[in-house]
């Protein structure tokens, strides 16, 4: 079925989804709307440069490629808080999230944001879905982004779909920094993504966590910055799986395999822990 779109004059206000987040509780449905949303967006300078400094990215007059997620959050966050969308926020699991750089995200706008969620299916834990954002400028797709998120606790009828992995390239230590106990905190301020998970170990503990936990998504910010040689100015994909969360404070160290039209990377925390395995690949 076609996406029928909403087009908004500008981002939502953060209060309010986070409002509406906080207190949506429960699974209502199984289907996933299909209404998508849209709305213009510029870049504000000051905040491009925070983010920047927050995840190590120089400044060579592009946006980061993680960089769009943030633009997009509010919008994110109100699609999945519109009241016929069937799973709650809150509690949701970002399992996997892949990107693609269309071409080189250069300027500061104005942009086209769109959000919509699609291929629902059965998950061992649960049911996964995509929440698939983009960024348009007046030629077209500038990037894509694919986050597959988990949901537990529904049950659809379908077998589940298991992943393929390539074959391991060999990876040698690239880069490594410390997450330090404040970055949760410091990383909402900049994305809007206040889930209590990454704030404070008390008010992670409520959710099962002994300490806060860094966002998933400036691990990867992270470390696509120290990929930066690696990477083209745009024509490519990067895919990351979300493994053993990063409790905070933790130092990590990230591998990667040679720079190529196609590669690997992994981060890896004390005793080896296993946090994040990646690729990309040259489109």
């Amino acid at each position: 079925m076609a996406t029928e779109w909403l087009d908004l004059h500008t981002p939502p206000a953060l209060p309010g989804q986070l409002l509406r987040a906080a207190t949506r509780r429960g699974i209502t449905g199984k289907v996933l709307p299909h209404r998508g949303l849209r709305c213009p967006v510029s870049v504000d300078a000051n905040h491009l440069a925070r983010y920047r400094q927050l995840c190590g990215f120089i400044d060579d007059a592009r946006l980061p490629a993680t960089y769009p997620h943030v633009l997009a959050f509010t919008l994110q966050m109100k699609l999945l808080t519109e009241p016929d969308f069937p799973f709650p926020a809150l509690g949701l699991v970002h399992l996997e999230n892949r990107i693609r750089v269309v071409r080189q995200l250069a300027g500061l706008g104005p942009f086209t944001l769109s959000v919509e969620a699609s291929n629902l299916a059965p998950h061992d834990k649960g049911a996964v879905f995509s929440v698939i954002t983009r960024l348009e400028d007046q030629l077209g797709l500038l990037w894509e982004g694919d986050s597959r998120i988990l949901c537990r606790g529904v049950k659809l009828d379908g077998p589940t779909i298991g992943r393929s992995e390539p074959p391991s390239l060999p990876m040698d230590e690239l880069d490594s920094w410390q997450a330090p106990a404040n970055i949760g905190r410091r990383y909402a301020r900049v994305s809007g993504d206040y889930n209590p998970i990454h704030l404070s170990p008390l008010s992670a503990k409520l959710f099962g966590f002994p300490r806060a936990i860094a966002h998933g998504l400036w691990n990867k910010a992270r470390a696509l910055a120290a990929l930066q040689n690696h990477l083209p100015a745009s024509g490519y994909s990067v895919e990351v799986r979300f493994q053993k969360p990063v409790l905070l404070p933790s130092d990590l160290r990230m591998r990667a395999s040679l720079p190529a039209a196609e590669g690997q990377f992994d981060l890896r925390g004390k005793d080896d822990t296993p946090h994040m395995a990646g690729n990309w690949q040259v489109i």
